[in-house]
């Protein structure tokens, strides 16, 4: 894809998945670059992109102002690293699903403040574990038994007793340029001297399950091209592919639909879900939360987004 093909209002408004008046803001606040084109507003790929790294941060959606990680990253961790203050209510996470959902959390739980960190699903366990968050969000595939999520819960919170809910299932899969001109179909064509991977982070969802095949077909990550070229999101992951940087990437399939030069192979259905400390779940919160996930109004915002499952939304699936 052309990184600098003009979009629309409408255009980013579909790929973020927000109404054109939220885009309209957001121009206003000057938090997403635009430029004109006599009195229609356009963007690039570019400062889409731009805005969804710069967006990676702690968010309050009943405020404009947000706090910046920097003060509560440590390298050593590789999450946060403080405990937060008595009303924060700290929902870790990528997914589009979760801003929606802290916006539905300020609006019921008005006694909380609904905050946002958007680090992945092993950093998000992590900080769940030493209590810098409240909840977290994970779609980590164990390849030894087939199971999402409550193994890595099981191995990365010892000691302590979570519920995990379901949020949503999602197709995982390889982005590939339209027509798939190198004819990939399958984790063993990363064996190929021919084939350039453009990787997600250490400790992303889609990055887990890309080195537990690559385990299981003893393939070291090492011998695939481009394995240490990294990004932070499934956006930017398609887009690398689309304008050829890439021949292949791993994401979820609703983003291929937003990238135009993309294709999608499909390759496993993912399960995506919400993790926390089962001392809390009885709180006024959490069960706020399991009534937001259940309720008609909130499935509802996801009836005409493709790529979402959530025929179990807010089902418990484990006590751990």
């Amino acid at each position: 894809m052309d990184n600098t093909k003009a979009l629309t209002v409408q255009d980013v408004a579909d790929m973020l998945k927000i109404a054109k008046n939220t885009v309209y803001e957001l121009v206003k606040r000057g938090e997403l670059n635009s430029y004109k084109v006599g009195r229609k507003v356009r963007f690039t790929l570019v400062d889409v992109e731009s805005y969804i790294e710069n967006s990676k941060k702690i968010q309050n959606p009943q405020e404009k102002g947000s706090t910046g990680l920097s003060d509560l990253y440590s390298d050593n961790l590789g999450g946060l690293n403080k405990i937060p203050a008595g009303n924060d209510f700290i929902v870790c996470g990528q997914d589009l699903m979760l801003d929606i959902l802290t916006s539905y959390m300020g609006k019921y739980c008005k006694n909380i403040s609904a905050l946002r960190a958007y680090i992945g699903s092993y950093s998000s366990l992590v900080a769940l574990y030493h209590g810098y968050i409240q909840a977290a969000t994970t779609h980590l595939w164990d390849g030894d038994t087939g199971q999402y999520n409550v193994p890595f819960v099981r191995r990365l919170l010892p000691g302590i007793p979570a519920v995990i809910i379901h949020l949503t299932c999602r197709m995982q899969g390889f982005y590939v340029a339209k027509g798939n001109p190198k004819g990939i179909k399958s984790w063993d064509d990363l064996k190929r001297d021919d084939i350039t991977l453009i990787n997600r982070e250490k400790g992303a969802g889609s990055r887990v399950l890309l080195d537990e095949h690559l385990r299981l077909i003893n393939i070291y990550g090492s011998s695939v091209k481009g394995y240490n070229n990294e990004t932070q999101s499934h956006l930017t992951v398609a887009s690398t592919v689309s304008r050829g940087a890439a021949d292949v990437g791993v994401g979820i399939e609703k983003i291929a639909s937003q990238v135009e030069g993309i294709e999608f192979i499909p390759l496993q259905k993912e399960r995506y879900d919400l993790v926390v400390k089962k001392e809390i779940f009885d709180t006024f919160t959490v069960q706020s939360i399991l009534k937001i996930l259940r309720s008609d109004e909130f499935r509802a915002e996801f009836k005409d987004i493709g790529g979402y499952d959530i025929s179990e939304m807010g089902e418990i699936v484990a006590w751990t």
